[in-house]
């Protein structure tokens, strides 16, 4: 983590600006996300990290998430995670089930069970008509359509010509941290370019984040 921390400080300073109350750590290469919070937590702030307000960040949250099939990019149509810091610009799916699917952000009053070709992949406890079963995770063609389910955290880049502006614009490549019918396939790269988690992982992520809280991904 400290890697992380010295990122993070260097790039805000670069900018100008301070680290947020809570910020999100993706690192690619462990196929991890965690949610730091000056509020309280379960560990230390891994050498180095404090938000603007009031002093040091402690680790509150730690998940299992997917990243971009491709090598990570923050090009344009290239399908790759963007690198480089971040924010959460928008939240989406307040109050929605455990994995209703959404299209262009608007719930379809779903859930992925229901959906033909994708019952069933990845059973969510809570979903209703999901298998739960470790046989069905396994059956589970690796082509299936991978769904945009339950919560929507749409990411903003913070780094002009890096991950803002141009080509290289992280938001108007609608690059997400959102929830998945595809839960068996989850630590391991199979997105399209937005970092996956797991149904019941996003509504807790959802539920502590606010806009305009920091997203680093390394």
């Amino acid at each position: 983590m400290e890697k992380f921390w010295k990122t993070l400080n260097k790039t805000c300073a670069r900018l100008g600006i301070k680290p947020t109350q809570r910020v999100i750590f993706v690192s690619i290469a462990e196929q991890s996300l965690r949610l730091f919070d000056c509020g309280g937590g379960e560990g230390g702030g891994g050498g180095g990290g404090a938000c603007g307000a009031c002093g040091k960040l402690v680790l509150a949250r730690d998940y299992a998430i997917s990243t971009s099939r491709r090598p990570p990019s923050n090009t344009k149509d290239s399908l790759g995670t963007p690198r480089g810091l971040h924010e959460v610009a928008e939240r989406f799916g307040e109050g929605q089930p455990a994995g209703m699917v959404f299209k262009s952000r608007q719930a379809t009053g779903e859930l992925f069970s229901e959906v033909a070709g994708v019952a069933g992949v990845g059973g969510v406890a809570g979903v209703a008509g999901a298998s739960s079963s470790r046989q069905g995770e396994q059956d589970a063609p690796p082509t299936m359509a991978s769904l945009i389910t339950t919560r929507i955290l749409w990411l903003r880049g913070l780094e002009p010509g890096v991950n803002l502006g141009g080509e290289v614009d992280s938001h108007g490549r609608y690059i997400y941290i959102h929830g998945t019918n595809r839960e068996d396939l989850i630590g391991t790269p199979q997105s399209a370019g937005c970092v996956v988690m797991r149904n019941l992982d996003i509504i807790d992520l959802h539920d502590r984040v606010r806009e305009g809280d920091m997203v680093l991904i390394a």
